[in-house]
């Protein structure tokens, strides 16, 4: 006799999970000691959203489902941060937890008495209450299909605590399947050859990866082959994984450098970037209008979302680059591609001078030291605001093995379970997080996780005593005094990590900085260096999100489009 918490991991077994975020719960005993006994890795956090992240993070770096265990009520809603942040990134996994006894509804029980599905419905693609413990593998293994099916998401199965405990004769079951069905689906031959086409006539053609490049592992691998066959420059648009290696020749980095560029693309092919923020909206500041547009998506709703699309390619992106690559003899537009990728090192010339400030070390330097720093292929977490953009102005040629950012929902904190859940995939790799002091301060507790389970993670903090895209636009908008709740104290985050028995560093100096990272890099467990960073120094693209400040005929709205009056 199995009981339902058993049945549960018996199908994440069937599914190809090896391991799973949680926290515990008593309503999770059974689903945790059944995970055991199947041979799954349980990783033990201290908050509920920390291990959805992590999950999360999980999935971007391998393709794989992500899956977290959270408990009853509050376990749930805490967990709820964490899977709108996955749903608003498309990421796949599933959050399995547990409710009370179904016969005690409605009679003021324990962490009951509210419509959690309901709740769930809005932010999820598939959220049940399983109502028998016969029915457990086949709503687990439809939640799993629900999460890997485009467009990806988050879904949710609850097994209240009577299901979870009720022992089931598992021979009187019927076999519910495979809980994992191959969908790889790839556009008509119709759209490749309009495609093709289109590719071969133009003359200054990019491609730009977005987030429909996290959810497929061959994902990388196609895109190189693609890249390599077409000789097209590639630019990266904040979410997709990994992009080409930071010394190809064709990788021309964020795609906020590509207005940079003094002649503009004439195509614009979108692998998996949806039309949103993360290509300038409808703007038109880094996909010039008039240039003809080539999107492939696997969400046919996702394509022509905010402008005309020339040639849709309905289809998962690995699938569908690999068969661009195969559909031609292509001719390599050199001249282009070189003049394309030679605004990848533009931060160094931005901010050729960066160094001390009056309070603080330059962000950018910082950034820039770190980069000099890191192993080949280390995973790069970037969280916050301002210092992720710094981030990724100084990556450059750094070789690495890909970054996690901030998605769709600016979920400040998310780097902390992210970088745990790239870790814990990735053994073998360096994973360094590069956050905020602001963003940092939401799972200060996840140090003891990294500890525990011994991750040699480095968090690097970037301290400027602020919220700093917050009070920059404050001061833009209101004037110098306008800030309001926006300030921080310059805290002992090293100290913090010490106390969880991780390594730590102070760094006030800019000489201070290059050791200090060598030795956390060096210690062999979790570290934190929290280095002073100047707050006065604002990032370009905090100016590019307040929009006009100039207009005299519009409403300003920071971060959106301003409004006419």
């Amino acid at each position: 006799m199995l009981d339902g918490g058993r049945l549960a991991a018996k199908t994440l077994k069937a599914a190809g999970v090896e391991v799973v975020f949680a926290i515990h719960g008593g309503h999770l005993d059974t689903i945790l000691v059944g995970c055991k006994a199947e041979g799954i890795r349980l990783v033990d956090f201290r908050h509920e959203a920390a291990a959805v992240n992590a999950a999360d993070g999980y999935a971007r770096v391998t393709g794989k489902i992500g899956v977290a265990l959270v408990t009853s009520g509050p376990g749930l809603t805490n967990g709820l941060a964490g899977i709108t942040n996955a749903a608003g990134d498309r990421v796949p996994v599933l959050i399995i937890t547990s409710s009370p006894p179904i016969r005690e509804l409605e009679t003021g029980e324990l962490q009951g008495g509210l419509d959690f599905i309901s709740m769930l419905n809005p932010v999820t693609k598939f959220a049940h209450k399983v109502l028998s413990a016969e029915r457990v593998p086949d709503i687990v293994g439809l939640g799993i299909r629900h999460a890997l099916t485009a467009p990806h998401g988050p879904a949710v199965v609850d097994l209240p605590i009577d299901i979870a405990f009720t022992p089931v004769d598992e021979n009187a079951l019927p076999n519910p399947g495979s809980p994992t069905v191959d969908a790889s689906p790839v556009p008509s031959t119709t759209s490749i050859e309009a495609a093709v086409d289109a590719i071969a006539r133009a003359e200054r053609p990019v491609l730009v990866t977005g987030e429909g490049m996290l959810s497929n592992s061959a994902s990388a691998p196609a895109l190189r082959t693609f890249a390599e066959a077409t000789g097209i420059p590639v630019f990266n648009a904040t979410l997709a994984f990994s992009c080409l290696p930071g010394a190809h020749r064709q990788n021309g980095g964020t795609l906020s450098f590509l207005p940079l560029v003094d002649e503009k693309p004439d195509l614009v092919i979108l692998a998996g970037a949806r039309q949103g923020m993360f290509i300038g909206g409808r703007s038109g500041g880094l996909i010039p209008p008039a240039a003809k547009i080539v999107q492939m998506d696997a969400d046919a709703a996702e394509i022509g979302r905010l402008f005309p699309v020339d040639v849709p390619l309905v289809g998962e992106c690995a699938e569908t680059l690999e068969a661009l690559a195969r559909a031609k003899n292509w001719q390599s537009p050199s001249d282009w591609c070189s003049k394309a990728t030679s605004i990848r090192g533009a931060g160094e010339f931005m901010f050729p001078d960066a160094a001390m400030e009056e309070d603080g070390i330059h962000p950018y330097r910082v950034a820039k030291n770190v980069m000099e720093v890191l192993p080949p292929e280390t995973i790069l977490v970037n969280d916050g605001g301002e210092c992720a953009a710094w981030a990724s102005f100084a990556i450059g040629a750094t070789e690495l093995f890909g970054t996690l950012n901030l998605g769709y929902q600016g979920h400040l904190g998310v780097g902390q379970g992210f970088a745990i859940g790239a870790q814990i995939a990735h053994p073998d790799k360096r994973v360094v997080q590069i956050t905020g002091d602001g963003a940092i301060g939401m799972h200060l507790q996840e140090w003891d996780t990294m500890v525990r389970h011994e991750l040699p993670i480095v968090t690097i903090i970037f301290n400027n005593a602020c919220w700093g895209m917050s009070i920059h636009g404050q001061q833009a908008v209101f004037g110098e005094d306008g800030d309001v709740i926006t300030r921080l104290s310059r805290s002992r985050y090293d100290q913090v990590a010490e106390g969880f028995e991780a390594h730590g560093e102070f760094v006030e100096t800019l000489d201070e900085l290059a050791p200090a990272l060598q030795r956390a890099l060096a210690c062999g467990k979790a570290a934190v260096v929290n280095v002073k960073v100047s707050g006065s120094v604002v990032h370009p693209v905090t100016n590019s999100l307040l929009g006009d400040l100039t207009a005299e005929n519009e409403i300003i709205v920071p971060y959106y489009q301003n409004i006419p009056k």
